[in-house]
């Protein structure tokens, strides 16, 4: 590979790795860790979240979020979700304690991310997140090649 390509691919993976440190950094101030904070983006975004979910969008080890819904579980915060359960999937929501728990966490997180979205602007995050995207997928194309 030439310098110039392996010094974007490095950028990009920088770029990537230092975003989910910010997102990191963010879920310890808050007291929670980076896995309980995707559980929580999770449900943000569907109103609940499955074990399968949780790892096929971060690519996460499943005893990892098991580990993590479990404890969340115990402490009352996630509830058993039977209407969007399947099978042997289960899904889970916040509870009324999680629902309170999880508002100032999420409300930041809001906050935080609209600020940014305000300085980069709608239409650079869609260029942006299309491009990630689609290099998402060159990766996997080349991966699969690789056998």
């Amino acid at each position: 590979m030439d310098k110039e390509s392996l010094s974007l691919i490095n950028r990009i993976n920088q770029g990537i790795i230092k975003c989910r440190g910010v997102y990191s950094a963010w879920a310890g101030r808050h007291g929670i860790s980076y896995h309980e904070m995707l559980v929580l983006y999770t449900i943000r975004e569907y109103g609940y979240c499955t074990q399968k979910q949780v790892c096929d969008s971060y690519i996460l080890p499943k005893q990892t979020i098991h580990n993590v819904i479990s404890a969340m579980r115990k402490n009352e915060i996630l509830a058993y979700d039977k209407a969007h359960s399947k099978g042997r999937e289960k899904a889970f929501i916040l509870s009324g304690k999680g629902e309170a728990y999880a508002a100032d966490f999420l409300k930041s997180l809001d906050e935080i991310e609209n600020r940014a979205l305000e300085t980069l602007g709608r239409e650079r995050l869609r260029t942006l997140t299309g491009l990630l995207l689609e290099f998402d997928e060159a990766l996997l194309i080349s991966l699969e090649k690789e056998g």
